[in-house]
């Protein structure tokens, strides 16, 4: 499957998608709401973003495109983190962007050396291990009172999530449910 990028310099620009039970990418419809309220919220220009559970980059591929200064993708699963790398590599923007490979729960309970602009969040809908990755955030350094934390999650869970997070959907687009989380 391929996928393309919404806006900014890279608009149009298509990357691949595995065939795998283990990633659900955010659809376009949801990723052009995120950034159409995101472009009203913060300025994307020489941002430093963090994209937990990336699957296919997309979220993160976005902000780069519209100016973000970097990106540090996280994703757990072997082959959809060599998809990622590769498509880093078709979009030519290796030096905006990082890998690594780890479960966001692990990487997050190590203390951060910055906090970050933007934090996205699409973890597997019906994993809950995002509630202890959002304290690890909020304790090990990798937010300020400047960051700000977007969660995709089903709507299927979220009376779960509304009792975790502390906050309801900002949005809720079809059967996804956007949070906004600061400190």
């Amino acid at each position: 499957m391929r996928m393309r990028i919404i806006s900014g310099y890279l608009k149009g620009r298509f990357f691949n998608v595995p065939q795998s039970k283990f990633i659900r990418p955010t659809t376009d419809r949801v990723r052009e709401t995120l950034f159409n309220i995101l472009n009203n919220l913060i300025d994307f220009e020489g941002i430093e973003v963090l994209d937990l559970y990336s699957g296919s980059g997309s979220l993160g591929f976005e902000c780069i495109s519209r100016g973000a200064k970097s990106v540090l993708f996280v994703e757990k699963n072997n082959m959809i983190y060599k998809n990622l790398t590769e498509n880093i590599k078709s979009l030519e923007i290796e030096d905006k962007c990082s890998v690594v490979r780890s479960e966001a729960i692990v990487f997050t309970r190590k203390k951060s050396i910055k906090s970050f602009d933007l934090i996205l969040a699409d973890p597997p809908f019906f994993e809950y291990d995002i509630y202890n990755v959002v304290e690890n955030l909020k304790q090990n350094g990798y937010m300020d009172k400047e960051s700000m934390l977007i969660i995709e999650r089903s709507i299927q869970t979220k009376e779960k999530d509304i009792e975790n997070f502390k906050v309801e959907p900002f949005r809720i687009i079809g059967d996804a449910c956007l949070y906004k989380i600061t400190i």
